[in-house]
């Protein structure tokens, strides 16, 4: 089970972006001479999106493959519609005792490599983490259409892709987490303090990111709520008085509060939390270099993702 596909591919997905976070600081300390490589472009060109990909001189033909920032509400639309029908779905093996299509039954099966069982006990932890995954969707999309305010900044096509892709790949993975674990007895005598703690974390991690998407909302918006400005501007208030990016860190927060609604017992999450660290710590660390280079007076005292530590 600890060598099953969905692992190694979460453990893979991570490893690809440490090297990535390893190699955008090494990158750092290059002669500027480096900065105009072929090779070194193209990297740069991937790993960045909106304010971060204005500061890198790109070629026309690179240009080709950008797509609105502003899209960013696609990844969260499909998320809500496939993770809400994986939920019914397994509400329906849940209380109507009804299994899996064929077609996702397969699928979970090369995912974890154990077969499907229909004595299954259907497991509490696993209803919560789609619910909770659903609701994280939800709001996310209501901020993308109602609260943020983007520019004409731009992603990679692959960012794109993989963008959409992720949430499809996130959801069958909580379903492979649930065919690796044991559930017993009744969905409300699994209840534990796991559950408790993964949700309270759920919640608190959430307001902390609503909190920041707000904050940095309110930098292009006037007092009637109006858009004046597209500029990019320091963000003050909250959280961004430790770092740089604390909607970052509150999506860490989130992937590890689900982790403890799991009991903090399935190595495959574990690989997920692993994925998303170095995935939000490469995002949060070139906002921060961008911010320390732009802004002379940005306060030395924050860290780029994790308070006190990165």
């Amino acid at each position: 089970m600890m060598f099953s596909s969905a692992n190694v591919f979460w453990f893979s997905l991570a490893l690809c972006f440490l090297a990535a976070f390893c190699a955008h600081k090494i990158s750092t300390h290059l002669p500027r001479k480096y900065e105009t490589c072929r090779l070194h472009v193209i990297f740069q060109d991937l790993i960045r999106y909106g304010k971060t990909k204005q500061t890198v001189t790109r070629h026309d033909w690179l240009r080709r493959f950008d797509v609105p920032k502003r899209w960013f509400w696609h990844f969260y639309a499909i998320s809500v519609g496939w993770n809400g029908l994986l939920l019914a779905l397994y509400l329906n093996l849940t209380f109507r005792h009804h299994s899996y299509p064929s077609w996702l039954r397969g699928v979970l099966d090369i995912g974890t490599g154990v077969p499907s069982a229909d004595s299954h006990v259907p497991q509490l932890s696993t209803l919560l983490v789609q619910l909770l995954l659903w609701v994280h969707s939800l709001r996310r999309l209501l901020e993308c259409l109602f609260v943020s305010v983007f520019s004409d900044g731009a992603m990679h096509l692959v960012q794109y892709v993989f963008g959409l892709g992720f949430y499809v790949v996130l959801g069958l993975t909580v379903l492979c987490s649930d065919r690796l674990g044991k559930g017993t007895g009744s969905l409300l005598s699994q209840l534990d303090l796991f559950h408790v703690a993964g949700i309270a974390l759920f919640i608190g991690a959430s307001l902390m990111q609503h909190q920041s998407m707000v904050l940095l909302a309110r930098l292009r918006t006037g007092k009637s709520g109006s858009v004046e400005t597209l500029a990019h501007r320091v963000p003050k208030g909250g959280w961004f008085e430790l770092v740089s990016c604390p909607h970052y860190f509150a999506e860490l927060l989130i992937y590890v509060s689900l982790s403890l609604v799991f009991g903090g017992l399935s190595l495959t999450w574990w690989l997920v939390v692993l994925y998303v660290l170095f995935n939000q710590a490469l995002a949060a660390q070139l906002c921060h270099d961008l911010y320390i280079s732009k802004y002379e007076s940005y306060p030395k005292h924050r860290k780029a993702f994790i308070p006190f530590v990165l």
